[in-house]
């Protein structure tokens, strides 16, 4: 699962190069049938960024520190409007992903088996691991490079 993990910020990257640099920001007239939240591209980069950081560290660190520790989702609209994804830039965004992935599995990579066991509850799933949690990123991951090769398709 670290390689698979590890892997996302190459395949995010693949998938934005396909992205017109004008498009980067457009919207579909509808959202009918999006695999996850309706961000544009450059929004999908800027959710991704500040889900692992600002989600996936703490939610780690906390797992890792606390006895069973409540983890709070995190409510990603109200957070793209606060940060003004719409004015970010993508390959920061991406750079900021790629830095912090990386500090994920340096992380990760440094645990025992007694720390993959550690729980948690976290927000609507409940009782997870620590091996659970990264487990639900992974599938986060899967989620958005699905939103991303949606919105290519809609561009066609």
């Amino acid at each position: 699962m670290l390689d698979e993990l590890a892997a996302m910020p190459d395949q995010v990257e693949a998938l934005m190069r396909r992205v017109p640099r004008e498009r980067l920001a457009w919207k579909p007239d509808s959202w009918d049938g999006i695999p996850g939240e309706r961000f544009s591209a450059l929004e999908q980069a800027c959710h991704l960024r500040d889900i692992e950081i600002d989600g996936y560290h703490v939610r780690f660190g906390r797992t890792l520190k606390e006895r069973h520790p409540d983890l709070a989702s995190i409510e990603s609209y109200d957070l793209a409007r606060e940060r003004n994804y719409g004015a970010d830039d993508v390959y920061r965004a991406l750079a900021a992903f790629r830095a912090g992935r990386a500090e994920t599995i340096a992380m990760l990579e440094q645990l025992s088996a007694g720390d993959w066991a550690r729980t948690a509850t976290f927000a609507e799933y409940g009782a997870v691991t620590l091996r659970g949690l990264a487990h639900i990123l992974r599938s986060h991951d899967l989620q958005h490079l699905a939103c991303l090769h949606w919105l290519l398709a809609k561009m066609d």
